[in-house]
């Protein structure tokens, strides 16, 4: 399976409607992918909060119809990456879509965590309340997003749902970079599954993206990883490897739930 992660830089010069346009050629471009990813909130930028609310849009908005074209032209599975959802009760999501190479959409994910504490998307957005597993034909995507990989159980319920790959787009600080390596990495090993995450490039706001979109085999090993600029990250791999994986290592069966609290 070939998997194909653009590493788009946002940056304030550039219309979230030129990058959309520009965002839509590079997909074309990676006709004979399986899969392309793109990162979180590309279109306005995941740490732009003045622009969430100027920049929202519905689900079946421009975003939504440049990128069921894109993949359509291409012929791919397509993970769009997020954008600021405006929904029908005028409330803010950060949402992801999920295109089948014929441009339908396959699934939509509200993102679960949000960032931000006391400020930014903790405020702004809503959050989503559904783990989203898509199946494609080579295998079963989990869907998350950026500050959800600090959440281990999302991903355990994702497994549970049959997800065999885990893809994150993000919009990931540079400060924080040695975290985004070592929570895919670890939640590669811990639900032994691929691991796609995806980064932005560039500048959100004042805040410098960290990049390195990165692509993490069953047993932690890191598949591939890009640099901090803009680049498409391409990488062969080979589903089967997580039902052998898990056979050989079946430590997912040892799991035991209910513990009593430490006396």
């Amino acid at each position: 399976m070939r998997a194909s992660l653009i590493q788009i830089a946002v940056n304030e010069d550039e219309s979230p409607e030129a990058r959309r346009v520009r965002a839509a050629a590079l997909v074309r471009e990676q006709s004979g992918a399986d899969l392309v990813v793109l990162p979180e909130l590309w279109t306005t930028g995941a740490f732009a909060f003045d622009g969430f609310d100027a920049h929202a849009e519905p689900l079946a908005g421009p975003t939504h119809e440049a990128m069921a074209k894109a993949a359509s032209d291409a012929g791919v599975w397509l993970h769009a990456g997020s954008v600021p959802e405006r929904a029908p009760d005028g409330r803010l999501y950060n949402t992801s879509l999920v295109f089948s190479p014929s441009g339908d959409l396959a699934a939509s994910y509200r993102k679960i965590h949000r960032f931000g504490f006391d400020k930014g998307e903790a405020v702004l957005m809503g959050a989503g309340r559904e783990p989203v597993t898509v199946r494609l034909p080579e295998t079963t995507v989990g869907v998350a997003t950026c500050y959800d990989l600090r959440f281990p159980e999302l991903f355990r319920a994702l497994a549970d749902d049959g997800a065999e790959t885990l893809v994150i787009p993000a919009g990931w600080p540079e400060r924080r970079r040695a975290h985004w390596t070592l929570l895919a990495r670890a939640r590669a090993v811990e639900n032994q599954a691929f691991v796609l995450a995806c980064g932005t490039a560039g500048t959100h706001a004042g805040v410098e993206q960290a990049g390195h979109s990165i692509v993490v085999d069953p047993w932690g090993e890191v598949l591939a990883e890009a640099g901090a600029g803009e680049e498409v990250l391409t990488v062969e791999f080979d589903p089967a490897k997580v039902a052998r994986t898990r056979e050989q290592f079946p430590a997912l069966k040892d799991r035991v739930m209910g513990l009593a609290a430490p006396r």
